[in-house]
């Protein structure tokens, strides 16, 4: 399994009225814990489009507990439970300081050969690069 964790601090204009932050920039939190666990895995989504592969979302989902606010910490953890096949889901998990779970949520993305457009397995330099999260 592939584990990754990124730490981002609520700014003031993602607050609402009430001072949490705004429901909709989890999404934004989610992608850079995205971003950052592809990195881990030696590359990033520039190169990957750079080779060919587009990766859209096709599927979003979350389940909010607690507030984050103003100025808080918030720790993205991100995770592949398990090997991609035309599609790849990341499973998210964020906590404040003081490590209380505030919402859990998943994205699915699709491999995409982007000259085709259309749907493709990973392509074989992501899967080595899997395995060597999944002995």
């Amino acid at each position: 399994m592939l584990r990754a964790e990124t730490v981002l601090r609520v700014r003031y204009g993602e607050t609402d009225r009430m001072g949490y932050a705004y429901y909709g920039n989890y999404a934004q939190y989610y992608e850079v814990g995205r971003v950052e666990a592809l990195r881990k895995m030696g590359f990033s989504y520039r190169e990957i489009e750079d080779k060919g592969i587009l990766l859209p979302v096709v599927d979003f989902a979350i389940q909010y507990k607690k507030p984050a606010f103003y100025d808080d910490e918030v720790t993205v953890v991100t995770s592949i439970k398990e090997m991609p096949g035309v599609r790849i889901t990341f499973h998210y998990e964020c906590y404040n300081a003081q490590k209380e779970l505030l919402n859990t949520g998943h994205v699915t993305l699709v491999f995409i050969d982007k000259e085709k457009n259309r749907p493709c397995a990973p392509p074989d330099w992501f899967i080595l690069e899997m395995k060597k999260f999944f002995p």
